[in-house]
């Protein structure tokens, strides 16, 4: 099944959404290390427990955030979850191994995780699925190996957001443009920034055959990753377009743009506050969303069920869908922004009706 299943995936994976000052996350905490909240719905009685955990890379970058939020709010749509988070405070691979063991041992009914380094998840997935701990991966695929114990992945098509991307982009370029477009990623040989490199390339290779990319790596920290952007749009000025396949690029282009007073073109992924301003203010084209509030919603609405409803959990790739946010729409982007609860307003009927009709958004292994 696995083969086939990452066959799909290949096409369907995400990365990136909310900034880390604009997150109502209980895990952030000043001292850098671990955090983790406990979110019990209160709704009527009678409802079966179901002890569900989400472990997720970072509290400091928006993706992740936005991640937290929608699983907070799938567990307080339903009477009964208890939901633990956790995570580090940043990217540490090690450090979120240990807190899904710890997560697997505590949340017995269901434990749903994000991470940017699958590899080192092999061993404690597999050792979950021994236990009968029910998993779901959100956005990442698990390591090649997991597939008996992880069956699930809740996730988007990369290369499409990557078309996706070229497409909005390319309206500012004219036909016969020739130079090079600069691409930084954050996470360099991660899948789903590389599938939506390769979606944009292509897009953009076959729209507009004179222009050559530059890729390279960006760094994951904010503070990293505008300092290497701003090395780089010192190093090249007259570059075409400026281009992000994560959450912070658009970020540290908008501040560079802001502070030197020169215009230029940029796109990229995820709805960081900083970024949506600049697609507001004319800095930023276009922003893809891989909408992951929406993923990490429907991975514990579906654990829950399993528990609490006696549901088998789907196995295979459930596409959430992606959004493209521009000048058009960016003012009811901003609105649905702005809290934890105007975001729930907005996607839950969108995860009611994809929960209700799980054959048209679940590509399923065999």
């Amino acid at each position: 099944m696995w083969n086939r299943w990452r066959a799909a995936a290949a096409v369907v994976l995400a990365v990136g959404v909310v900034g880390a000052a604009g997150c109502g996350s209980s895990n952030d905490n000043s001292s850098g290390s671990t955090g983790g909240a406990s979110t019990s719905s209160s709704g009527g009685g009678g409802a079966k427990t179901a002890n569900l955990a989400f472990v997720y890379p970072t509290t400091e970058t928006n993706f992740a955030q936005e991640m937290a939020m929608g699983a907070k709010a799938a567990a307080a749509d339903r009477p009964g979850v208890n939901l633990k988070e956790s995570a580090p405070a940043n990217v540490d691979g090690p450090k979120e191994v240990q807190l899904f063991q710890a997560a697997t041992r505590a949340s017995k009914d269901g434990v749903a995780m994000m991470t940017l380094t699958p590899d080192l998840f092999l061993r404690p997935i597999l050792q979950a699925g021994q236990q009968g701990v029910p998993l779901v991966a959100v956005d990442v695929p698990p390591a090649k190996g997991a597939e008996s114990a992880m069956r699930l992945l809740i996730g988007n098509s990369n290369v499409e957001i990557g078309q996706q991307l070229a497409a909005a982009m390319v309206k500012k370029i004219p036909e016969g443009t020739k130079g090079t477009i600069l691409i930084g990623t954050d996470t360099p040989g991660l899948p789903v920034l590389e599938q939506r490199n390769q979606g944009f390339r292509e897009a953009i290779s076959k729209a507009r055959p004179g222009i050559k990319f530059m890729v390279f790596d960006a760094k994951q920290s904010p503070t990293d990753n505008y300092n290497t952007w701003s090395a780089q749009v010192k190093a090249h000025p007259d570059a075409i377009a400026y281009v992000g396949p994560g959450s912070q690029a658009a970020v540290s282009l908008t501040r560079i743009q802001k502070q030197s007073g020169k215009k230029l073109l940029v796109g990229a992924c995820d709805l960081d506050p900083v970024a949506l301003e600049g697609v507001k203010d004319g800095y930023v084209q276009a922003l893809i969303s891989p909408e992951h509030f929406l993923k990490a919603y429907i991975a514990i609405a579906l654990l829950a069920a399993q528990k609490q409803d006696g549901k088998k959990l789907p196995e295979g790739v459930w596409n959430t869908g992606e959004l493209t946010v521009d000048s058009t729409n960016i003012d009811k982007i901003l609105e649905r922004q702005k809290s934890s609860a105007a975001r729930e307003a907005y996607f839950k009927p969108i995860a009611d009706e994809q929960l209700a009709n799980p054959s048209k958004y679940l590509t399923a292994g065999s």
